[in-house]
């Protein structure tokens, strides 16, 4: 049954549906994999192991009398801790609320319920979400299955790795810095960051907090594309009183084929040092489809100067996480935003005065972004998606000593900042458009690549839908070796 593992989720509904496997055969093999190979990955630190049970057994039960709960039914899910789930804790890996339990589940947890999965644990994150890389205080660390020594990604590095490795079949992963897509790129896994607004938070959040953030976003990863978009149709949709409003119609994508794309192309960029062997794995794979007839433009951009566009989004980004820097750490970031002046685009200067941000300042930066999303939207009448990467490279050494924004990595054997690799987050981040990342296959170097594609505002299905034809034509998800 280990090919069994790797199937689908989707393929995984239809074969229990057709009566080729019970739901509870299912969750146990997922369940069986996960004490087999967890214990050197730390994917799936909390385990609601049998309350899934009771949950897989109902499944049968219902299937037995002709009653299918949804297009998922009886398919086995983890979710990212980040997300409450009634009766587990949710904590963000800080210590203070490791025993903070939720008592009603999230939004985006009730609706994967609705379309029939069987959750059974919460995935591993990085603390407060704020990292590429996942690791805790409270569960310590996950490791990559391509290799142990290397990070799965952040934030949504647990959630990459139970798909990878055949422990779970769907996850939910949220992204405000690439942290769906991230993990999907240095995984090998598929990955979507919706439209912003279009899936509500509720739910996915610290305690007390209601409140959407300002770019963040939550979304599915998957074996697939057709999960995704599964997923995403079981997922979207306002919560609350905008609930009473209005609702979400997503534009179809009626192309197939790779002749059907018009898209522009942007593998590299001077604001990030970009490693040889994964730029090439993904001009592989643009060219291959470009021999399939895919019309490519490498030199189309958005009408913006792409370093100013880039210290809005890290200005908006550390406006949006602000709220939460201690005292102490806002009132050194206070001091150090009054000395730095306005052409300062390093990392530091842009991180203290997005911090710091008065709402004056912050209104300008918005104000830039209506006239990006406007220039985004102009662009797009001519191309259907953009192509870019997902991270500056593959998935590096675990690095946990010292601050993030003071670590570097490999580029091409020379260290470079870790941050730069913001660049590609932002690309569709800060102006709230959605993004697939679907695997490009595997680099020089042995590890996985993911293909950024970034589609016009509300056109989740058409960079999903691309997805699924690179899918078809370059191969896909691959599993890890020894799983």
């Amino acid at each position: 049954m280990t090919d069994i593992a790797f199937k689908s989720a989707t393929e995984l509904a239809g074969m229990i549906q057709d009566k080729q496997i019970g739901c509870r055969e299912l969750l146990d093999h997922c369940l069986d994999r996960v004490e087999k190979y967890d214990g050197d990955l730390n994917a799936i630190p909390v385990r609601d192991f049998d309350r899934a049970r009771t949950r897989a057994d109902a499944a049968d039960a219902a299937l037995a009398k002709g009653e299918v709960w949804g297009p998922l039914h009886g398919v086995p899910m983890t979710i990212k801790e980040s997300y409450d789930i009634e009766g587990l804790p949710t904590c963000w890996g800080l210590e203070e609320h490791a025993n903070s339990v939720a008592t009603k589940d999230s939004v985006t947890v009730e609706r994967m319920k609705g379309a029939g999965v069987t959750l059974f644990g919460k995935t591993n994150v990085p603390v407060l979400l704020a990292d590429w890389q996942s690791y805790n205080p409270v569960y310590g660390s996950t490791n990559n299955p391509w290799d142990t020594t290397r990070t799965p990604g952040g934030s949504s590095g647990g959630s990459a790795v139970a798909l990878a490795t055949g422990m779970s079949a769907i996850e939910s992963g949220s992204d405000i810095g690439a942290s769906i897509r991230n993990p999907a790129h240095y995984c090998g896994v598929f990955g979507h960051k919706p439209t912003f607004g279009i899936v509500s938070p509720r739910g996915h959040a610290l305690p007390g907090v209601m409140a959407q953030a300002d770019i963040s976003v939550v979304g599915p990863l998957a074996r697939s594309a057709k999960d995704l978009d599964v997923a995403l149709d079981a997922m979207v949709g306002p919560a609350g009183p905008d609930a009473n409003c209005w609702k979400v119609e997503l534009p179809a994508c009626d192309k197939t084929k790779a002749s059907e794309f018009k898209v522009a192309v942007m593998l590299t960029d001077k604001i990030c040092a970009q490693d040889d062997v994964m730029t090439a794995q993904l001009q592989g794979a643009v060219d291959a489809l470009a021999k399939l007839g895919m019309q490519v433009d490498d030199t189309a951009r958005p009408d913006f100067d792409n370093a100013e566009y880039h210290a809005t989004y890290i200005r908006l980004l550390r406006a949006a996480t602000g709220g939460r820097t201690p005292p102490a750490i806002f009132n050194a970031m206070l001091e150090e935003a009054a000395s730095v002046s306005d052409d300062d685009y390093s990392y530091s200067a842009l991180q203290a005065k997005g911090t710091t941000t008065r709402h004056r300042e912050w209104l300008t930066d918005n104000e830039r972004r209506a006239h990006y999303r406007e220039a985004w939207d102009s662009f797009f009448q001519d191309y259907d998606l953009l192509l870019c990467p997902t991270a500056s490279s593959t998935a590096f050494k675990h690095d946990q000593k010292g601050d993030r924004k003071d670590r570097v990595i490999p580029i091409n054997g020379k260290p470079e900042s870790i941050l730069d690799q913001m660049f590609w987050a932002g690309i569709s981040g800060v102006a709230y458009l959605p993004s697939t990342v679907a695997p490009a296959g595997v680099c020089a170097n042995g590890l996985p690549c993911g293909l950024q594609i970034v589609a016009p505002h509300g056109h989740d299905r058409r960079s999903i839908a691309f997805a699924a034809m690179m899918e078809r034509e370059l191969g896909g998800f691959t599993p890890p070796p020894g799983y």
